[in-house]
């Protein structure tokens, strides 16, 4: 499958490290423009994946783990459907500076593809929208996810589809259904950046 260039001055799927990653969004939030290219290439993640847990999750009074918040696009979505309660984490300190103030209760800097510092079965939800892509979060962080989620909470994410097979998204999944740690409620192609030509499949899975 082509990769796609949706970055900033270089392609996403050129970056290798962690570091250069960091850095990427930390030169790309400079000015506001994260925000202001999310907006004008119509990125569809936060609005799709908000209105799919919403079909699913009633309560709004739940505590949600937003995996890869960024500049708070996810939680700001969640908000308009009457959800309050959201702990973020991002990789990138400038992106993070950016989250509206009072949207979030805790907000951290950290590295997703490490053992993640809460506790087992805290979370009713776990998001992680637009971070399964190219050089950023690996598939193992899915078991992290799991594990900060209460038993028959829900995890819903996007994964990239140019990585989702080739970087073990797919056999992860699989082996997670299988396992009976997991159970699909929807899987389907997101629209997510449509105006760029970049696809990604949306999952909402309950935890076992």
């Amino acid at each position: 499958m082509a990769q796609k260039d949706i970055g900033n001055k270089k392609p996403l799927h050129e970056l290798k490290t962690t570091n250069e990653v960091m850095l990427y969004y930390d030169e790309w939030s400079k000015g506001n423009k994260y925000n202001n290219d999310m907006n004008a290439w119509e990125y569809s993640g936060p609005r799709e994946t908000s209105e799919v847990l919403t079909k699913y999750q009633k309560d709004r009074d739940i505590k949600i783990y937003d995996a890869g918040c960024g500049s708070g696009l996810v939680g700001i979505e969640l908000k308009k459907y009457g959800f309050s309660y959201f702990d973020g984490a991002d990789l990138s300190k400038e992106l993070l500076n950016q989250v509206p103030k009072n949207l979030y209760n805790e907000l951290e800097q950290i590295d997703l593809n490490n053992k993640i510092l809460k506790k087992d079965n805290v979370y009713d939800v776990v998001m992680c929208v637009g971070t399964f892509t190219f050089a950023h979060v690996k598939a193992k962080a899915l078991d992290e996810f799991i594990r900060i989620t209460k038993t028959n909470g829900l995890i819903c994410f996007t994964i990239n589809e140019a990585i989702y097979i080739d970087y073990g998204f797919k056999s992860k999944i699989d082996n997670l259904v299988k396992t009976n740690k997991i159970k699909k409620i929807e899987f389907f192609k997101s629209n997510y950046l449509a105006s760029k030509d970049v696809n990604a499949w949306l999952g909402l899975y309950k935890v076992l």
